[in-house]
């Protein structure tokens, strides 16, 4: 594909336990079952053969289709014209509240409804297991079927007659119809009353949980949208976020840099909770607490930089027999990053967490286990300090004490002292004033006078867009003139034609074809905090066109405007939240309207 033109045209819809990828075709593209990080039940993104196919399409091939969102939902609505008539397909995943709980039941439903004419449907339903290595065996019901040979029980229920599904044959869509996929508990209620109570709660839980967030004044319908998007990427059940929903989604075309993203980095956790906070939803930090409370709970050393999603160690990698997105391989399972040492987590956990005890809006209060957890952390900084690692972009050749490390681990130790002094414990207070005195004298070794600018570790020359952070979490005050230089230093270094900002110049595998697109929000939120911020809020507004027709960003861009990487990225959508606040707090009404 040209990567002009290359874009991920699907949109996900979810609740929480797990996200559909569907496509302008109405197929499902992806789907993992039962969670996250589980095979796929549905993975034509991955092998057009082997990953099964769940799609609602015009029988005629001459057809267009367009795809929207209900309002401030996630609730996605596929719609189809072609010469015999007009229909949508509407696709959800449950949730609301329900008996003390929210309901969120491993159930797809497809809402396919007639909009003019006669135009002629076909519905296909191939699930597959253990990624493609097994086909389902069918089973017909009076009003399912059931596919044998997977890991749990899976039925679709329909009014549709059975045997048009089965056999792939076309049939005239005359009255709204429904198709229920369940994976495990089926159900055994009504199919149309059920499919529209469900619809229409699962509507109202998603509009009222916008009303309750806050917004700037700028870019709203992009806000809401990221707010709903990263939403859909905490496995609820033990409170767990991961990074994004997809693996092995290609970095470039041909490049090999083909990641398995489905699991919870601590790092990318700490962005995302940043974006909760800024929108002011405080849930997803207190199931949080508890899911990496159990973590260290039973952690001896040191934490890894990811788990799975239930906070599990995650395998190292897996290479599978798949032809891979546009044919990229290799398709990777597991990651080989949990082998590496990254020692930035224990500050971004300690900073994730801060929020739970100074914002009075809250009524967290746990001082046992929390002061445990702090001690400990603090405990982790204290002899990692000096300790080499691999670093925000994983360097698997290179341990060095890196700056962003460094500032985590002086950010964190700020965040225990804020924590200590609500709980009164004044020895906590002392050591993380004293640990954090101590990583500011490292960090300053990172700093290079004649440049003026901050380098990318102790004794290493080189810069990334990691360093950004020095003046967006005020390490460096940001009026004043050591920021604007050091910021002007990264510009000249890693600012693209096109203003795009690239990570860095190299790694190991050589350089980079795209822009990791977090850095560019990063630069975007760097240029507002340094008073820039008319250049800022243009740079956005430039970003903003990296999204897809859904407003859902990718992981990496390409210098043409094209999409990559693994997708949607919750460090984008993060990274644009971010940014959009930070030029939002610069004016004291809404000049942009």
């Amino acid at each position: 594909m040209n990567k002009l033109s290359h874009r991920y045209n699907m949109g996900i819809v979810g609740n929480c336990s797990f996200i559909a990828y569907i496509d302008l075709n109405a197929n499902v593209k992806w789907l993992c079952l039962p969670r996250f990080d589980s095979s796929f039940i549905f993975g034509s993104l991955l092998d057009e053969t082997k990953g099964g196919e769940f799609s609602v399409m015009p029988s005629d091939s001459s057809f267009t289709s367009a795809q929207d969102y209900l309002k401030n939902t996630n609730i996605l609505v596929t719609e189809f014209t072609s010469p015999e008539g007009k229909f949508s397909v509407t696709d959800f995943a449950p949730r609301f509240f329900q008996y003390d709980r929210y309901y969120r039941p491993l159930m797809l439903i497809r809402k396919i409804k007639l909009l003019s004419g006669n135009p002629k449907v076909r519905v296909t339903c191939r699930p597959v297991g253990d990624y493609g290595g097994v086909s389902a065996e069918t089973v017909q019901g009076s009003n399912h079927i059931r596919y044998l040979n997977l890991d749990s029980q899976v039925r679709l229920s329909t009014q549709i007659p059975l045997n048009y599904i089965l056999e792939g044959k076309s049939f005239v869509l005359t009255d709204t119809c429904y198709l229920v996929f369940t994976y495990g508990e089926p159900l055994e209620a009504s199919i149309r009353s059920t499919a529209e109570n469900f619809l229409d709660r699962t509507r109202s839980y998603w509009q009222n949980w916008v009303k309750t967030t806050s917004i700037p004044h700028i870019f709203q319908e992009q806000i809401i949208r990221s707010a709903l998007v990263l939403k859909l990427h905490q496995y609820e059940d033990s409170g767990g976020i991961i990074a994004a929903g997809t693996t092995s989604l290609p970095e470039a075309e041909g490049a090999g840099r083909n990641w398995d993203y489905r699991y919870c980095w601590m790092r990318d956790t700490y962005y995302t909770l940043q974006g909760f906070n800024s929108i002011g939803h405080f849930e997803e930090i207190e199931k949080y607490f508890h899911y990496i409370y159990n973590i260290i709970s039973r952690t001896v050393d040191r934490i890894s930089p990811l788990y799975s999603v239930t906070g599990e160690a995650v395998d190292t990698v897996t290479e599978l027999n798949l032809s891979g997105y546009l044919g990229n391989r290799p398709v990777r399972i597991g990651n080989d990053a949990v082998q590496q040492i990254q020692n930035d987590v224990y500050g971004q956990v300690l900073i994730s967490l801060l929020p739970l005890f100074v914002d009075r809006r809250l009524n967290f209060y746990d001082s046992s286990r929390t002061l445990t957890l702090v001690k400990w952390l603090l405990e982790r900084i204290e002899v990692t300090l000096d300790e080499p690692d691999s670093g925000i972009w994983e360097f698997g050749h290179l341990k060095q004490v890196h700056c962003y490390t460094l500032l985590f681990h002086w950010a964190g130790c700020r965040a225990a002292i804020k924590i200590a002094r609500l709980l009164g414990d004044t020895e906590l207070m002392e050591k993380g004033r004293s640990l954090a005195e101590a990583a500011s004298l490292r960090i300053e070794q990172c700093y290079d006078p004649v440049r003026k600018v901050y380098t990318q570790a102790v004794g290493n020359p080189d810069l990334d867009a990691s360093q950004l952070q020095l003046i967006t979490m005020n390490y460096l005050d940001p009026t004043s003139q050591k920021a604007r230089l050091h910021l002007q230093a990264l510009e000249a270094e890693l600012k693209t034609p096109d203003g795009l900002i690239n990570r860095y110049r190299k790694d190991e595998r050589g350089s980079p074809d795209t822009s990791f697109l977090i850095c560019s929000f990063w630069y975007a939120e760097a240029l507002a905090c340094t008073g820039r911020v008319g250049e800022s809020f243009k740079l956005v507004s430039q970003l903003v066109n990296y999204a897809n027709h859904l407003g859902l960003y990718s992981e990496d861009a390409d210098y043409d405007g094209g999409q990559w990487g693994n997708f949607p990225q919750t460090y984008s959508h993060v990274g644009f939240i971010n940014a959009v606040y930070r030029i939002s707090i610069k004016f004291d009404k809404p000049i942009f309207y």
